[in-house]
C-alpha cells in the first residue's frame, strides 16, 4: 500500500467532535433535573398537550370551512406559546420569549375573536355564522386555559369574557344567556383545574424548600454537637495538661526530681490520650465510660490540690443514663480545675441523679456562661430525659442532675 492509499484511507475517516446519542443526553438531562422542575416539566406538557388535543380535535371537526379550521389551528398554537411563558410553569423559558408570547397570546385571541363576532352577526350565510360561533367559542375556551387562568383577576376577566361570549354570539337573548352560563361553568371548571395544578407545584417546590433547610439545619445540628463534643474532650484534657504542668513545675523548682518526672510522664500520657480522643472524636466513634472518668476527676483533681469524695458507685447509675453521668464527672471535674479554687469536692452517684459539690465557688454567672460548658452538657442530659440544676451558696458550688429512676434498668458496666 502506497502513501496514496493510506492518505484516501485516513479521508474516508470520520473528522470532528466524537457524535453524541440524544438519548443519553436526554436521560442525563431528566436525571439532573429536581424533583419541581420534572413535575413543573410534567404539568406544562400536559396542559399544552391538552390544548394540542382541543384545538386538533375543534379544527377536523370544522375542516369543511377551512377559515374557520385555520384560526382555531392558529388559536391552538398561540395558547401553547402562552402557556409556554407562564414564569408559573417554565422557569427555563428563554426571556426573549417571554416578551413577545404574552402580548401575542393575548392580541391573537383577541383580534380573532373579534372577528368571529363580526362575522356571527354580519354574514347571511347560516353555515358561516355557525362556524363563526363555533370557532369564537373554541378561542374563548383556549384563551381561559392558556392566559385567564394565570392573571390576577381571573374570576372578574372570566365573568366579562363569558358575558362578552353570550352577547357576541347568542343568536337570541335566551340564547346569549345560555352560552354566557355555558362558557362561564367550563371555564370555572378549567380556572379551579389549574389553581389545583398552581398549588400542587407550590406544594412540590415547599416541600424541596423544606428538604434543604432540614438538610441545613442537620448540618447546623451536627456542627453544635461537634463543637460541644470537642469542648467537652479537649477542654478537660488541656486543663489536666496546664494543671500537671504547672505541678512538675513547681516540683521541679523544690527539687522533687522524681515525682516532677513522673508529672512530666503523666502530662506527656495525657497528650497521647487526648490526641487518640481527638481521633475518635473525628472519627465519631468517641466512647466514654464512667468508671474511667470518676478514676480520672480523683486524679486530675488530686493534681490541683483538691480533694475529692466519691459517694456511692458508679455501677448505681442507669445504664441509660451511664454515658451522660461520664460527661458529667468530666464536665464538673474541667469546671472545677478552670473556675474555681476548690480544695474538697464530693461526687455523689446514684440511681435516680448525682451530684458533684465543692467549695472555692466560682462566679455565679458560670450557671449560665456558655464558655462553661453547662448549656452543651444541658443539651445532652435533655436528649436522654434528666434535667440539669446548679446552685452557688456562700463559698459552694452544687451541679446536680436527676433522672427519673427505673427500676428495671440493669446496672452499669
Amino acid at each position: 500500500m502506497d502513501r496514496a492509499d493510506v492518505r484516501r484511507d485516513r479521508d474516508k475517516l470520520p473528522v470532528g467532535r466524537p457524535q453524541v446519542n440524544p438519548v443519553v443526553s436526554v436521560a442525563s438531562w431528566w436525571r439532573e433535573l429536581s424533583a419541581p422542575d420534572k413535575f413543573r416539566l410534567y404539568t406544562l406538557l400536559t396542559l399544552q398537550g391538552a390544548i394540542a388535543v382541543v384545538a386538533v380535535v375543534a379544527a377536523i371537526a370544522a375542516i369543511d370551512v377551512r377559515w374557520s379550521a385555520a384560526t382555531i389551528a392558529v388559536a391552538g398554537i398561540t395558547a401553547i406559546v402562552a402557556i409556554q411563558a407562564q414564569p408559573e410553569l417554565s422557569s427555563w423559558t428563554p426571556k426573549t420569549l417571554q416578551r413577545w408570547a404574552l402580548p401575542i397570546g393575548i392580541g391573537v385571541p383577541i383580534v380573532a375573536w373579534t372577528i368571529c363576532a363580526i362575522v356571527a352577526n354580519r354574514a347571511t350565510d347560516d353555515a358561516t355564522v355557525d362556524a363563526a360561533r363555533t370557532t369564537g367559542t373554541y378561542i374563548t375556551l383556549l384563551a381561559t386555559l392558556s392566559v385567564v387562568s394565570f392573571v390576577r383577576r381571573k374570576w372578574w376577566v372570566l365573568a366579562a369574557i363569558s358575558i362578552a361570549t353570550g352577547c357576541g354570539f347568542g343568536s337570541t337573548a335566551t340564547a346569549g344567556l345560555q352560552l354566557t352560563a355555558v362558557i362561564f361553568f367550563t371555564g370555572g371548571f378549567i380556572v379551579l383545574t389549574t389553581l389545583l395544578t398552581l398549588w400542587g407545584l407550590k406544594v412540590v417546590d415547599e416541600l424541596e424548600r423544606t428538604k434543604t433547610v432540614e438538610a441545613r439545619l442537620q448540618v447546623a445540628e451536627e456542627r453544635l454537637r461537634f463543637a460541644r463534643d470537642l469542648h467537652d474532650v479537649v477542654g478537660r484534657s488541656f486543663s489536666a495538661i496546664a494543671v500537671k504542668s504547672e505541678l512538675a513545675a513547681t516540683l521541679s523548682r523544690a527539687g522533687a526530681a522524681e515525682r516532677a518526672t513522673a508529672e512530666i510522664d503523666e502530662v506527656k500520657a495525657l497528650a497521647v490520650e487526648s490526641m487518640d480522643q481527638m481521633r475518635e472524636l473525628v472519627r465519631g466513634y468517641r466512647g466514654i465510660d464512667l468508671g474511667s472518668e470518676v478514676a480520672g476527676a480523683r486524679s486530675l483533681l488530686a493534681a490541683a490540690g483538691c480533694d475529692l469524695v466519691v459517694e456511692g458507685d458508679p455501677a448505681r447509675v442507669p445504664a441509660a443514663f451511664h454515658e451522660v453521668a461520664a460527661w458529667v464527672v468530666r464536665e464538673g471535674t474541667t469546671n472545677i480545675v478552670k473556675h474555681s479554687a476548690a480544695t474538697s469536692a464530693t461526687l455523689t452517684l446514684g440511681d435516680g441523679g448525682m451530684s458533684l459539690r465543692n467549695n472555692g465557688a466560682p462566679d455565679a454567672s458560670l450557671a449560665t456562661d456558655e464558655r462553661s460548658g453547662l448549656v452543651g452538657l444541658a443539651e445532652r442530659l435533655t436528649a436522654v430525659g434528666a434535667r440539669l440544676d446548679t446552685a452557688v451558696t456562700g463559698d459552694g458550688f452544687k451541679l446536680e442532675i436527676l433522672w427519673e429512676k427505673d427500676d428495671s434498668s440493669t446496672p452499669g458496666r
